[in-house]
């Protein structure tokens, strides 16, 4: 398998990695969107205003295309796994950009995560 074709998939989970980031800066910004005493149609509006949500649709949206180019060139069932690599990289980037600090539990399944990653990206 070519590189290229990494690049594309990792191209589509960085993006989709970027997008949840956004979505969660989003929300931030805006307070919960359902539950106590909520104005939900309100809510939504002021959500509609916060560019972070756009950005991250926008990053949805070119994450999928990177990833069908990915897919096109390799078995869905040798790519989809490599979408988990999203735990691993969202766990540091959680840590110090929103300050979610990982437990061991948390850190113990991520090693899990990238070994099965690594055996399957080999198969």
């Amino acid at each position: 398998m070519k590189w290229s074709v990494y690049g594309f998939l990792l191209a589509g989970i960085l993006l989709n990695l970027a997008a949840q980031l956004g979505l969660k800066a989003a929300t931030d910004a805006t307070g919960p969107l359902f539950g106590g005493g909520v104005d939900v149609p309100k809510r939504m509006v002021q959500l509609l205003t916060v560019p972070w949500l756009w950005l991250a649709l926008a990053c949805y949206g070119i994450s999928v295309i990177a990833w069908v180019v990915g897919l096109s060139r390799i078995p869905v069932s040798q790519a989809y796994p490599m979408l988990s690599m999203n735990y691993v990289l969202m766990v540091p980037l959680a840590w110090w950009l929103l300050g979610e600090a990982p437990n061991a539990q948390r850190l113990a399944g991520i090693v899990v995560i990238i070994a099965g990653v690594f055996l399957v990206a080999r198969s």
